[in-house]
C-alpha cells in the first residue's frame, strides 16, 4: 500500500505535551468494528472477561539521550539497542560529521568511539565503560529520551522521570515508553485482577526507531530497525492455555503485540523468544496471538497506525481516528487511549 494511504490531518493542539492528571482517567475509545464507545481507562474492566489474559510489556526507559562534542562540534546521540560489553547502536546528530573511531566526549568519565557505520543513519559506539558503571554514568549525564514531537516543544523536566515509565516496569533498556501502560494504577491493577484477568508480562526494549519517519512511498519498501524481545516459557504457555480454553489474549500496547506476533508459529502458538524482531505489519496481516489491543493514538504515517489498521480494519480506523480528532481526544505518547477488536473476530 502506499503510505500516503496512513496520512490523515492532525491539529497540532490534540499533540498531548502532558499526560492525564490522573493516569488511569485518561480518555478511552473502545472500537469494535463501526461502534465506537466513548469512555475512560478506569471503564477497562468492562470490556474484560474471566480468564482473559492481559499482556504487559515491562521494559523500563533509560536516560537514552545524550549531548557531548566531538572536536569543536556539538553532537546529539539517542541510544537504540544495547549490543552488550559497552557497545549500543545510535542515531546521531549531526550523523554525517561522525567517522570511524571519532570519539564523541559526554563528560570527563563518559566518551563514546564510533566502530560502526549502519543503514538508516544507524551508527554503532562503544563506550569506555559498561554494565553497572554504564548505567550509572548514563544516569549522570543522560535524560529521558521524551518524543521529539513534545522535546521539541518543551524541556524534559523531574516529572517526566516519573510520568514516561509504567508503574510496573523493571527491566532497564527501552528508550521510548511502551505507552499503552502508561495509564495503568495499582487501582486498575487491583480490579483487574478482581475480575479474574490473567496478568503476564514480556520484554521488548523499545528502540529510537520508532520515532523514525517512514521515507518510503510504499510500505513494501519499508525496513524497520530491529528491537530485542523476550517471552519466558511459563507465559508463552499461559498464553497459550488461554487459546485452548477460548480465552482472549489482549496485548498492554503495540510492543506487546509486535512480540506475541513475533513469537508465534503458524498455528498461533506462542513460543518462548529471547532475540531481536523487526516484524512490520501492515493491511493484510494474518494475526495469530493478539485478540484485542490496548494502545495510543499514532503518528500518520507512522508504522504504528500501519499496524492499528491492520488489526482493526483500514476503514474502521481511518473513520475511528476521524472520531477522535473531531471529539478532540489527545494524541500520541502522553495522550488518550484505544481499545481496538480484531477485525476477523468480530
Amino acid at each position: 500500500m502506499k503510505v500516503d494511504d496512513f496520512d490523515f490531518i492532525l491539529p497540532k493542539e490534540l499533540i498531548a505535551l502532558r499526560p492525564a492528571r490522573n493516569r488511569d482517567g485518561a480518555r478511552f475509545l473502545v472500537v469494535r468494528g463501526e461502534s465506537r464507545l466513548d469512555k475512560q481507562v478506569s471503564d477497562l474492566t468492562d470490556f474484560l472477561e474471566n480468564g482473559d489474559v492481559l499482556v504487559f510489556n515491562d521494559t523500563r526507559v533509560i536516560p537514552a539521550r545524550l549531548s557531548g562534542m566531538r572536536r569543536q562540534a556539538r553532537i546529539e546521540i539517542t541510544l537504540h539497542m544495547d549490543q552488550g560489553k559497552g557497545q549500543w547502536k545510535i542515531f546521531a546528530r549531526p550523523a554525517k560529521k561522525l567517522k570511524l573511531q571519532d570519539v564523541i566526549v559526554f563528560s570527563h568519565d563518559l566518551t563514546a568511539t564510533v566502530i560502526a557505520k549502519g543503514d538508516g543513519g544507524e551508527l554503532t559506539v562503544q563506550f569506555n565503560c559498561m554494565g553497572t558503571e554504564l548505567s550509572h554514568a548514563l544516569k549522570l549525564s543522560g535524560v529521558m529520551p521524551l518524543p521529539p514531537y513534545i522535546a521539541s516543544q518543551r524541556p524534559v523536566d523531574a516529572q517526566d522521570l516519573l510520568d514516561y515509565q509504567t508503574i510496573y516496569g523493571t527491566k532497564d533498556g527501552a528508550v521510548a515508553a511502551p505507552t499503552a501502560g502508561l495509564h495503568f494504577t495499582d487501582r486498575l491493577l487491583q480490579q483487574i485482577s478482581a475480575k479474574g484477568v490473567k496478568s503476564v508480562h514480556v520484554t521488548l526494549h523499545v528502540g529510537a526507531g520508532t520515532f523514525l519517519p517512514v521515507k518510503a512511498a510504499d510500505t513494501q519498501d519499508h525496513k524497520m530497525h530491529a528491537e530485542w524481545g523476550e517471552i519466558d516459557q511459563q507465559t508463552a504457555e499461559t498464553i497459550n492455555q488461554a487459546h485452548e480454553q477460548g480465552r482472549r489474549v489482549i496485548a498492554v500496547g503495540t510492543t506487546s503485540l509486535r512480540l506475541l506476533e513475533s513469537a508465534a508459529d503458524e498455528a498461533g502458538q506462542v513460543q518462548a523468544f529471547s532475540g531481536t524482531t523487526d516484524i512490520f505489519i501492515t493491511p493484510g496481516y494474518k494475526f495469530r496471538a493478539v485478540d484485542i489491543l490496548m494502545t495510543n493514538f499514532h503518528l500518520p504515517k507512522s508504522t504504528l497506525f500501519m499496524l492499528v489498521s491492520a488489526f482493526a480494519g483500514y476503514d474502521v480506523m481511518k473513520a475511528a481516528y476521524a472520531h477522535a480528532i473531531d471529539q478532540a481526544y489527545r494524541f500520541y505518547s502522553y495522550g488518550d487511549s484505544s481499545l481496538l477488536f480484531r477485525e476477523d473476530k468480530l
